[in-house]
């Protein structure tokens, strides 16, 4: 039987992220001449690639604009990152459901994620997760979500099955990428887009925690939905 392809959002689901993305955006803008967006609506666009992200932050901005405070964003992360300020933490209970995903040889793993390749393997790095994930899809490889094109470019990569691959995220953009690739969507509550938006746009279960990840994939690997 074909692997399990089993897709991780990084932002809001494996990492708590918000608050050196919040700080970046804030600092970017001012660096920039703008006012900043409050956290809460940061909050809104995370998942997404980083000029789109802006744009929708900042309908008003032109193009040239838009380029310039995702410049200052990347400046301002990596500075941030550099000096170990506003932590990404793991969520409480996602190592341990990585390793026993990680585990098992009916599953394979992979990200997809609105992250930079650079970031992305900055936060692997850190927490020493590079060899659990066989697919790494970040915004230097596809458009960003929701288009389909990061697990599209995972089943590709993978040899994975359409009917066995579920992406497992926070936001909507994460549900409704899931449905366009005609994969299954699995939310997580603890991220940055309420469960009930997740339910709408997708998402067939939402987790209230880590722990109950092997109780509702159990089917899915057995083939049963």
């Amino acid at each position: 039987m074909v692997p399990y392809l089993v897709i991780f959002d990084c932002d809001g689901t494996l990492v708590d992220s918000q608050h050196r993305i919040s700080a970046s955006m804030s600092q970017a803008y001012r660096d920039c001449g703008l006012t900043p967006p409050e956290a809460a609506r940061t909050r809104t666009v995370i998942g997404m690639s980083l000029e789109l992200a802006i744009a929708r932050l900042s309908p008003d901005l032109d193009t040239d604009k838009v380029h310039q405070v995702a410049a200052s964003y990347k400046e301002a992360f990596l500075s941030f990152r550099q000096q170990d300020l506003h932590a990404e933490p793991m969520f409480e209970g996602a190592r341990q459901a990585l390793d026993w995903l990680r585990g098992r040889d009916d599953v394979l793993l992979g990200v997809a994620t609105g992250k930079s390749r650079r970031g992305l393997d900055s936060v692997l790095a850190r927490e020493n997760l590079h060899g659990h994930f066989t697919t790494l899809q970040t915004a230097d490889d596809a458009p960003s979500k929701p288009h389909p094109g990061m697990v599209q470019n995972a089943l590709s990569e993978t040899g994975g099955s359409i009917s066995r691959c579920v992406v497992i995220g926070d936001t909507s953009f994460d549900m409704e990428m899931a449905v366009n690739a005609g994969v299954k969507a699995l939310g997580v509550s603890w991220g940055y887009h309420p469960p009930e938006h997740l339910r709408k746009c997708g998402a067939f279960e939402v987790l209230e925690s880590y722990g109950a990840l092997p109780e509702v994939l159990a089917p899915l690997l057995a083939g049963e939905s």
